[in-house]
């Protein structure tokens, strides 16, 4: 099987983790593909995620490499038991970017979800209407084709939440995003109002940090922290004008960690935070 030119991100990320069992090791490449009978070449595509390993190798490596963390092993070995076809965002491939599948896959396995919101709401907390408005404002204009095909995967995306033991999902949302009128006073309040309802779910924890905030100014970036099955899976996802970036070094996840302690911190409570969005939603 020739090796793949777009590696998903998860697939990506399991090469990494067995790169870094083997440089922690200090075994060389041409060691780890002597161990499991293979080339130098291989175990380079291998770690880069071009091409996939099955579960044997992988627990005769962390052998080899002196890796005493079961758990960190079990869960490198789930992902490779992994295979095309298998979720539901397989459906888009060539459809949509890869990017778009790459986010739904993060969020299907994620243990925990933290997100930082500074102008709009989390994907998965988005009506249809307030998805359609934002997607069909993007420029250049996407074809309406695109449009409905980007909105019916981020609709998708709320499985998470819907399972019988979903995700949890704590967001922090800035009052501009509340404010902002995307897709017209209807949308909006709409938008607010879905809020509130999915604010309820015990799973879910919704806060706002308010105009009048004066001691957290960090609103410039879109961030979501996804807890892996094991810390070392842990992952950033952040949002930019120019495409998402997947984030798994530890000084990264160390500095996103906290940046979420000090928004939560600023932030209102759950509770207050609902009577927020309310007063907001009155006001369209």
């Amino acid at each position: 099987m020739p090796p793949r030119d777009n590696p998903t991100v998860r697939q990506a990320r399991l090469g990494a983790e067995l790169r870094k069992l083997r440089e922690r090791a200090g075994k060389t490449a041409r060691q780890a593909a002597g161990m499991i009978s293979t080339d130098q070449a291989k175990i380079s595509h291998i770690e880069a995620g071009r091409i996939g390993v099955s579960e044997e190798r992988i627990r005769k490596l962390a052998v080899f490499y002196a890796c005493d963390d079961p758990a960190l092993i079990e869960a490198l070995c789930s992902i490779a038991r992994e295979h095309r076809g298998q979720y539901w965002w397989d459906d888009y491939r060539g459809i949509l970017p890869p990017g778009f599948l790459d986010i739904a896959e993060l969020e299907h396995h994620a243990t925990r979800l933290r997100c930082l919101q500074p102008v709009t709401f989390p994907g998965i907390l988005q009506t249809e209407d307030y998805a359609q408005a934002l997607f069909a404002s993007l420029i250049p204009h996407l074809p309406g084709d695109e449009v409905r095909a980007r909105v019916e995967h981020r609709m998708k995306r709320r499985a998470i939440l819907e399972h019988d033991t979903p995700t949890r999902f704590e967001a922090i949302v800035h009052e501009a995003a509340l404010r902002m009128r995307v897709g017209g006073r209807k949308v909006a309040r709409g938008q607010l109002e879905h809020l509130l309802s999915m604010s309820e779910r015990p799973d879910l924890i919704l806060q706002v940090i308010p105009f009048t905030n004066e001691d957290f100014v960090e609103v410039t970036q879109t961030v979501m922290y996804a807890n892996g099955t094991v810390p070392q899976l842990d992952t950033v996802h952040i949002d930019t004008p120019f495409g998402g970036r997947f984030l798994d070094a530890a000084t990264d996840l160390d500095s996103y960690r906290t940046l979420l302690d000090l928004a939560e911190q600023a932030a209102l409570g759950p509770e207050e935070s609902r009577s927020f969005i309310h007063h907001i939603a009155r006001e369209l």
